[in-house]
């Protein structure tokens, strides 16, 4: 590889690991996040339950988004070029993260989410386009295996972030912890400088943009569902990329949201006893008391005590849904790095079959018996090794299934249309929820439940060709 090959990789490793951080900030905010915009007392099940509620549809909202986006923009980067596509989306994505930060109210701050989301979206597959095309064939699927690994760092970065903005919290920062969040994940808009100013089209989309050529109809989905071998390429990939896709929105980033509910009792216990050590038994008692309708308010005094009790245990809170990503992400990593590899040996599709199978077995595991801290350490890098896994395996094999003029198409239809499937993920998430409230555990079946997703994707291996050891399509 030469050195221009390694700066094509860094830059669209960083625009995917920028990509993952904003996501990410996404999800290790979200309970801050409507506990604010949707106020009440949470100890209160409606207003808990409207919370809950409230996240899931912000949810369903950003993936629509990022699957819009995903199909927009992949197609403008098989028209206009990987290159320029890839600032536009960096820009997008940067900019509405900021914008988050001023939500005043559930809808506006879903709005900003959906407009976030049409630049994630789009940045993946123009991203993976542009590794694949530039890279020498054999150093090819070890790069987009990097690429993919390396978006666990922007992944850890957001869980540090949270983890530091938590800690702040509990000694009493005196703003927002979510909103300073979501500023930070505008800083990657400066990425976009470089792109625009060094990063050069790729000679294969160069060649497949000349006139000669445009009779191909570069990115039209017309053309791509034409065409018998790419219109098969493109159906059976969207149901192997649905089975990752669902698997890790609606079951694998609620893991956060599962450690913070189970810690929640023995944590808000914890920092009980340590304010009644400091206060007192009784003082803590009349502060934690419910007024009754028509009685005095709280003294300022108890109002004071209240207010620093409950920041302490929200930024005590905070970190397990941290230490959680952190560790769903390093074995990430690994997992992802692992794919090209092993794929490489004995190829494509006998490893999506051992990722898919790991996954779902692993997720299960973590959903059912996670309930003591050392848990998290163990269980949950197995979990993200597994579940993130497949996605290098999208970044791999998908642009190895269509030619140049329709890759980044091709890809995009592949890894976003799965995304619209996704969007209904945390809407069955409500329903299983419900069906399962009488449970002390609902959140555990219901993510337990929805891992079969993951069993979908061996449906179609058998029908979808092997690419090991073959040049791109041209």
């Amino acid at each position: 590889m030469t050195r221009y090959h390694w700066f094509v990789l860094l830059v669209a490793a960083l625009g995917w690991l920028f990509d993952c951080l904003d996501q990410q900030l996404f999800v290790l905010a979200r309970p801050a996040v409507m506990e604010s915009l949707i106020p009440g007392n949470s100890a209160d099940p409606a207003v808990r339950s409207a919370q809950k509620m409230g996240g899931d549809i912000a949810t369903s909202i950003f993936i629509a988004g990022w699957a819009t986006g995903g199909l927009f923009f992949g197609m403008l980067g098989d028209r206009i070029g990987r290159a320029k596509t890839m600032m536009i989306t960096i820009l997008l994505y940067s900019l509405f993260t900021g914008l988050s930060a001023l939500s005043v109210g559930l809808w506006d701050f879903a709005f900003y989410r959906f407009l976030t989301g049409l630049g994630v979206g789009g940045e993946f597959a123009v991203g993976v386009a542009l590794v694949a095309e530039v890279m020498p064939n054999n150093a090819r699927p070890y790069t987009l295996g990097l690429l993919q690994a390396l978006s666990a760092v922007g992944n850890v970065s957001a869980a540090m972030v949270n983890l530091s903005l938590g800690l702040a919290e509990e000694q009493g920062l005196p703003y927002s912890p979510w909103r300073i969040m979501f500023l930070i994940g505008a800083i990657p808009a400066l990425l976009a400088l470089v792109v625009r100013r060094y990063l050069k089209e790729p000679e294969q989309w160069t060649a497949a943009s000349t006139s000669e050529l445009k009779e191909k109809q570069l990115g039209s989905y017309t053309a791509l569902f034409k065409h018998p071998v790419w219109r098969k390429h493109a159906l059976l990939g969207l149901v192997l990329g649905c089975a990752g896709v669902v698997g890790l929105w609606s079951v694998g980033f609620y893991t956060p949201d599962l450690t913070r509910e189970i810690q929640k009792k023995p944590i808000t216990a914890q920092v009980l006893e340590e304010f009644k050590a400091v206060h007192g038994s009784e003082t803590m008692d009349r502060v934690l008391a419910q007024p009754q309708e028509g009685s005095a308010p709280r003294n300022p005094d108890d109002q004071k005590i209240l207010e620093s009790f409950e920041k302490t245990v929200k930024g005590r809170l905070s970190r397990w849904p941290s230490y959680s990503s952190i560790m769903l992400n390093i074995g990430a990593f690994f997992g992802m790095f692992g794919f090209g590899a092993l794929s490489q040996k004995i190829g494509r599709k006998p490893t999506f079959a051992i990722a898919l199978v790991a996954a779902f077995s692993s997720t299960v595991i973590v959903f059912l018996f996670l309930t003591e801290l050392w848990q998290i350490f163990v269980f949950v890098p197995i979990m993200g090794f597994c579940q993130l896994s497949l996605f290098a395996g999208y970044a791999i094999y998908f642009p190895e299934l269509f030619p140049t003029w329709l890759r980044s198409t091709g890809t995009s239809f592949c890894y976003n249309v799965g995304r619209f499937v996704a969007a209904t993920g945390p809407i069955a998430k409500i329903g299983l929820d419900s069906i399962y409230a009488g449970s002390e555990h609902a959140t555990r079946y219901t993510g337990a439940t929805m891992c079969f997703v993951f069993l979908i994707g061996l449906v179609v291996l058998p029908f979808l060709p092997e690419t090991k050891g073959k040049p791109l399509p041209e």
